[in-house]
């Protein structure tokens, strides 16, 4: 016998500010669903969510849930009022004998359940409403962004317990690792319309581009009817008025049908620009130590960052890993060691905290007062790449549109306003890119292009990232910090670290003899180092930063030089000479910093 579904949404509309949300919107949820509900940013996931939850009263149609069964909702902005502590709130909706699930979730997902709501962060706020929620078990669990502000340890234990309930859930998130783990069916919002494909996410691109291949083909044989019905409409319409005045009708119906046609959002268009090429080392740490009180960052940490490398921090929270970051930029300075920096840097830093928003100005002021992207005298036009380009353009090329450039930040969504950091540090040329937590709330499509263009971008990336998906994507080299000033680099991404450390694990211990208790065991051979450098290498040495730096700076004159947009016409003979040029001081170049990594290696090593 059939179960009866948890919850059934019936021709459900909703309007907000005269654009409708949802219009005809049907839809059910059945015992035992792992669902995934997918959708653009703004295409309203968390409305939707609210709607199955009760908290958003629709205009029209009805939402059903049967008697005896329990829906609970996980929202990104939990109200804790009436609670002194997070373990109180969390604990709320239990019988005291229960109260020892919310201490499970708290060591799971990393909070104290004593911590004070007037202190507590938005990150904790999160974590005890997801306790709450995971305590009380109900039937229906609605879950909307529930990896926000977790970190891959405590994503990797609510994936866990989520795999071995048994209660039906519907979530939204944008870790597609998260996704393709738990879900046997996908909602995807698209215009106004749910449509439901009883597969996981890993077969939802298959399906969207399905989907939409079938819609570019009805709307091609809809515009050849409507050609031919034109066609006749004019050549004969004057013989058959009073006959046809029917297919005249079903003609101006046609024409309905299309224009009724929402048309697809389109990808945002987004652009990095490398700019001017780095130096070829571009990051040299030696020795890093630091600490804070009794909390050790990292020990003696040294890292080599060379040009185009793609570089990914992973960890859990408040290890330190956008300290290190800030260590190996320069912007804080370690305890003990050494870092230098390459030549001819010019950085762009996307934060994980949006601090270089202001929530108060419009999108339209946040842009066009930004001193990077400024035109000078002009209150309209913003300078993207070196071309001056109006406001609303450029924010239509992040998706925006003319009302909202007017709207202030502060009522942007979370993936809205990373598009909106994106577009600010995009405006610029850059080389080396600092991205802090780049992928919180961006939907798949944004995702996947920002993807492609770090795949694309000429220069260096340094990456803090939870999402293991987007790391295995685009991260050539992972370091993982566990704490205690651990920092240990591997080659690849996210899942290429597991595979070192599965075999690292499954390799047998050398095979060791008891040691007398009275005396430490022999310590082991030092390798024997390099002989020292020569008069003339240490000369080289000391000389070559000036002479690599001497070389940047006749690039820039040529590259300036060969730019005239009339050079390669008018004379010929002068844009050769400047090309070989370039050339030839493009491999002075490359050769110079060779020799200085050779030289500062066995200065290092000597």
């Amino acid at each position: 016998m059939a179960r009866a579904p948890l919850l059934q949404l019936s021709d459900i509309s909703l309007t907000f500010g005269g654009n409708p949300v949802f219009d005809g919107l049907s839809m059910i949820v059945q015992p035992g669903d792992r669902v995934a509900l997918v959708g653009r940013n703004g295409s309203g996931k968390s409305t939707l969510m609210k709607v199955m939850a009760g908290l958003v009263q629709p205009d029209s149609g009805a939402r059903v849930v049967p008697p005896g069964v329990s829906v609970g909702y996980m929202e990104q902005e939990p109200d804790l009022s009436g609670f002194e502590t997070l373990g109180e709130f969390a604990a709320s909706g239990l019988d005291p004998a229960e109260s020892y699930k919310v201490e499970m979730a708290a060591e799971g997902l990393k909070f104290l359940p004593e911590t004070p709501v007037a202190t507590a962060s938005g990150g904790e706020r999160r974590r005890a409403a997801l306790a709450k929620l995971l305590a009380e078990s109900p039937e229906l669990m609605l879950l909307d962004e529930p990896t926000n502000h977790l970190d891959i340890e405590a994503i990797g234990w609510l994936e866990q317990q989520l795999r071995e309930t048994r209660r039906a859930f519907v979530l939204i998130s944008h870790d597609r690792a998260f996704l393709r783990a738990l879900s046997r069916a996908t909602l995807w919002i698209d215009r106004g319309q749910v449509k439901r494909n009883e597969q996981g996410f890993e077969a939802f691109e298959d399906w969207r581009e399905k989907t939409w291949a079938e819609e570019d083909e009805a709307r091609h044989k809809l515009n050849r009817k409507i050609k031919a019905e034109a066609k006749w409409a004019v050549e004969g319409i004057s013989a058959r008025r009073k006959r046809n005045q029917g297919r005249v009708r079903a003609l101006q119906e046609l024409r309905a049908e299309r224009a009724s046609q929402i048309k697809r959002q389109g990808v945002a268009a987004m652009e990095f620009d490398a700019g001017p090429q780095s130096g070829k080392r571009v990051i040299e740490a030696t020795g890093l130590s630091k600490s804070f009180g009794d909390k050790q960052i990292v020990a003696d940490f040294d890292l080599r960052v060379l040009r185009g490398d793609r570089v990914a921090f992973v960890g859990p929270n408040g290890v330190g890993k956008t300290t290190l970051l800030k260590m190996l930029t320069g912007e804080i300075a370690p305890d003990s060691g050494t870092v230098k920096l390459g030549t001819n840097l010019d950085v762009a830093v996307f934060d994980q905290a949006r601090a270089t928003l202001n929530p108060e100005q419009t999108l339209w002021d946040g842009l066009v007062n930004d001193p990077d992207m400024a035109v000078k005298g002009n209150s309209d036009q913003v300078m993207v790449r070196g071309t001056p380009k109006h406001v609303v353009a450029y924010l239509k090329d992040f998706l925006f549109d003319e009302q909202q450039a007017r709207s202030p930040i502060r009522a942007l969504s979370g993936g809205e306003r990373a598009r909106l950091l994106l577009a600010r540090i995009m405006a610029r040329p850059s080389n080396l890119l600092i991205l802090d937590e780049p992928t919180n709330d961006l939907d798949v499509e944004t995702l996947d292009l920002l993807q492609d263009l770090l795949g694309e971008y000429d220069g260096t990336v340094l990456l803090v990232s939870h999402d293991r998906d987007f790391i295995d994507r685009v991260a050539s080299t992972t370091i993982v910090m566990e704490g205690d000033g651990r920092a240990t680099v591997y080659a690849g991404g996210w899942s290429d670290y597991q595979t070192q450390k599965s075999l690292t694990a499954a390799a047998p211990a050398p095979e060791s003899k008891p040691a007398s208790s009275s005396k430490p065991a022999p310590a082991a051979p030092k390798p024997a180092k390099s002989a020292a450098l020569s008069f003339t290498e240490r000369h080289r040495l000391d000389a070559l930063p000036a002479e690599i730096e001497r070389i940047e700076a006749e690039i820039a004159k040529l590259e300036v030089f060969l730019a005239q947009p009339d050079l390669f016409t008018k004379e010929p003979a002068k844009f050769k000479k400047g090309t070989e040029a370039l050339l030839e001081r493009q491999k002075a170049l490359a050769a110079a910093e060779e020799d200085w990594m050779t030289l500062e290696e066995k200065a290092q090593n000597a």
